[in-house]
C-alpha cells in the first residue's frame, strides 16, 4: 500500500470486512481497509463523505464499528483480535476516538466550503440557474460542476476581491472573551490575521516557519497573544519566547529604512526624536532612573508610531500608479540638487496643471496657432448659397448640360407610357397580399417576440445558456489528442444526451402542448446545435474504429 501522499495515523490489524480479514488504516483524509496479502485498497471512504459512525452495544459478542455515508450506504468493520474481547474493544475504541476527531475537523471544513459555495451561488444568479439546470437534473455531478463549470465565476470573485486597509485600532477591536477558567479566548478571522501580517511582517515570517510543521494554527496565535512582543508596552521583558527575535527584526528594518530614506523631500523620516522643551519632556534619556523608564516607554511608543507610518508609506507606494519623473530625477539622483530646489520642484508639480495653463510657461511651449484663410467659414460653416463659389465656368457649364440631358430623358419616358401594371390591378394585388387578404389567410400580424410570454422567454434563455456551457466543454475536447480528452469528450456526449432528455425534451413537449405554433421555431436552433455535436462525436468514433482496425 502506497502512503507517500498520505500519512497513516493509526493502523489496526485483524479487522474483518465482509468475511475477509485485513487491516484498517486511519489516514489524514480517508479511512481505508485492505485485505491481507494484497497490495490494493478494497474499501476507501473520505472523511468528507462520512456522515457518522456507530459502534455495537456493550454485551454483544461481536465488536463492530459502522460508518454511515451521506448517500445512505454503510460499511461495517468487525474487530477480531486474537487476544480476546478486551483487546478487540480497545482497538475499536482507538479507531472510534481518532475517527471522531477527524470527522469533526473535516465537518468544519465541509461547512465552510458549503458556506462559500452558497455565497457564490447567491451573488451570481446566472451560476445559480446553471446549477439548477445541470446539477439538480443530474446532468453533471456536483463535483464536476464546481471543478469545471464554475471556475470562471470563482476566478472572477478572486479578481474582484479588494485589498482592505489596516485600521489603526484593529488589535483593540479584537475583544477577547473569557473561557470560564480564568483564560481569554480570541476569535480571529482571515481579515484580522492578514492585518496582523501587514502590521508585523516579522510575525508573517514566523508563521511561515512554524505553521504547520512545528506548531498548529491555534497554538501559534496563542503564543503570539501571550508574548512580550504583543504586550511590550504593558509588561516588562520576561523569559524568551517564540517572538523574541521579532522586535530585533523590526529595529533592523527600521534602521534600514532610515538609512536608505525615500526620494520624497516633503516626507521626513530621519528625525525620530522630540525636541526637549523643559525638564522631563522629550525622548532623550535622562540621568535619573524614573525619568529614564518613563522616557523609554514614550520612546518605544513613538518608534512604533513611526514604524507604522513607514509601513503605510510602503503600502501606498505599492498600490499607487507611477508618478511622472521630475526634471531632477531625469538628470540624476534627486539628492544631487539642493534640498530647497527639489522641494520647489515637487510643490510646482503638485500645483501646476499644464492643460489648464493658458500661457504654458512651465515648459516654455507655445500653443499651436491656427492658420485660417476665411475665418467666417471656420466660425459658421458652409453657407447654403456658397456651394458653387469654388466652381469654374467650365464646371458650371458641364453641370447645366448634364441636368438638361436628364430632364430630356424623363420627358421621353413619359411620352412612351412605359406603365407595366394598371392602377386597378396594382390596388387589387396589394389588397390580396395585405394581412387578412385572400393570399394571407395564415398570416399572424404579431411577431414571434410578441407571441412568446416573458416566463417562456426566460426559460428558453436559461436552456440556451446551460446548453452552451455543455457544448463549450464538449468542443474544447477536439481534437482529442490525449486519453483524458477522449474520456472527457465521451463524458460530455453523455451529459448532452442527459440534458436533452431531462431539460430540452420536456420544454419541447410543454411548448407543443401550450403554444403549438411556436414549438418548431423556439427549439429548432437548440436542436441544430445538439445534432452538430452528435454528428461530430459519431464521426470521431467511426474514424477511431477505422484506425483500430
Amino acid at each position: 500500500m502506497t502512503t507517500s501522499s498520505e500519512d497513516v495515523l493509526l493502523q489496526v490489524s485483524q479487522v474483518r470486512y465482509k468475511k475477509g480479514d485485513g487491516t484498517l488504516y486511519v489516514m489524514n483524509e480517508r479511512l481505508a481497509w485492505m485485505l491481507d496479502h494484497r497490495d490494493t485498497v478494497s474499501v476507501s471512504h473520505r472523511y468528507t463523505d462520512i456522515k457518522l459512525q456507530k459502534i455495537s452495544p456493550e454485551g454483544k459478542p461481536k465488536v463492530q464499528l459502522q460508518v454511515v455515508l451521506h448517500d445512505g450506504t454503510t460499511s461495517t468493520f468487525h474487530f477480531v483480535n486474537r487476544l480476546g474481547q478486551e483487546a478487540q474493544i480497545k482497538d475499536r475504541d482507538d479507531v472510534k476516538e481518532l475517527l471522531q476527531q477527524l470527522l469533526q475537523k473535516f465537518k468544519r471544513e465541509v461547512n465552510k466550503e458549503l458556506e462559500e459555495k452558497n455565497r457564490l451561488l447567491t451573488e451570481n444568479p446566472a451560476l445559480l440557474q446553471l446549477y439548477r439546470d445541470l446539477v439538480i437534473t443530474h446532468v453533471v455531478t456536483s463535483e464536476e460542476f464546481w471543478a469545471h463549470h464554475a471556475v470562471q465565476y470563482t476566478q472572477k470573485q478572486l479578481n474582484q476581491k479588494q485589498d482592505i486597509g489596516v485600521s489603526g485600532a484593529f488589535l483593540a477591536d479584537i475583544k477577547p472573551q473569557t473561557d470560564g477558567c480564568n483564560g481569554l479566548k480570541y476569535n480571529l478571522t482571515a481579515d484580522i490575521i492578514e492585518c496582523i501580517f501587514k502590521t508585523y511582517p516579522a510575525v508573517r515570517k514566523k508563521h511561515l516557519e512554524y505553521v504547520p510543521h512545528k506548531l498548529s494554527e491555534a497554538d501559534f496565535w496563542t503564543k503570539f497573544f501571550q508574548s512580550h512582543y504583543f504586550h511590550r508596552d504593558r509588561i516588562n521583558a520576561g523569559s524568551k519566547d517564540l517572538f523574541t527575535e521579532c522586535a530585533k527584526l523590526d529595529d533592523q528594518e527600521l534602521k534600514k529604512d532610515i538609512t536608505c530614506g525615500i526620494e520624497d523631500p516633503l516626507v521626513n523620516i530621519t528625525e525620530f526624536e522630540d525636541t526637549t522643551l523643559d525638564e522631563g519632556y522629550g525622548t532623550g534619556i535622562e540621568k535619573s532612573g524614573t525619568s529614564q523608564s518613563g522616557n523609554m516607554v514614550h520612546q518605544n511608543m513613538i518608534k512604533r508610531f513611526n514604524q507604522h507610518s513607514i509601513m503605510v508609506l510602503k503600502a501606498c507606494q505599492q498600490h499607487t500608479y507611477e508618478q511622472p519623473e521630475s526634471p531632477s530625477q531625469i538628470n540624476g539622483n534627486i539628492n544631487s540638487e539642493p534640498q530647497s530646489n527639489v522641494k520647489k520642484l515637487r510643490l510646482q508639480e503638485k500645483i501646476t496643471y499644464e492643460d489648464l495653463d493658458a500661457t504654458s510657461e512651465s515648459n516654455n511651449v507655445s500653443a499651436p496657432q491656427l492658420s485660417l484663410s476665411r475665418v467666417d467659414r471656420y466660425l459658421h460653416g458652409p453657407m447654403p448659397d456658397s456651394s458653387a463659389e469654388g466652381l469654374t465656368g467650365e464646371q458650371l457649364l458641364g453641370s447645366s448640360m448634364k441636368l438638361g440631358r436628364e430632364a430630356q430623358s424623363w420627358g421621353v419616358l413619359q411620352r412612351h407610357n412605359t406603365t407595366l401594371v394598371n392602377p386597378a390591378s396594382a390596388v387589387s394585388a396589394l389588397g390580396e397580399l395585405t394581412p387578412g387578404g385572400a393570399l394571407m389567410k395564415g398570416f399572424q400580424e404579431e411577431s414571434l417576440a410578441q407571441l412568446v410570454p416573458p416566463d417562456l422567454e426566460k426559460e428558453l434563455k436559461n436552456l440556451y445558456m446551460s446548453m452552451c456551457e455543455l457544448l463549450r466543454h464538449f468542443w474544447a475536447c477536439f481534437p482529442p489528442t490525449t486519453t483524458t480528452l477522449e474520456q472527457k469528450a465521451a463524458h460530455m456526449h453523455e451529459a448532452l444526451h442527459r440534458f436533452h432528455s431531462a431539460r430540452l425534451k420536456p420544454f419541447e413537449d410543454r411548448v407543443l402542448r401550450e403554444y403549438s405554433p411556436l414549438s418548431h421555431n423556439l427549439t429548432s436552433h437548440l436542436n441544430q446545435l445538439l445534432n452538430a455535436a452528435y454528428r461530430k462525436f459519431a464521426t470521431w468514433q467511426q474514424r477511431k474504429m477505422q484506425i483500430l482496425r
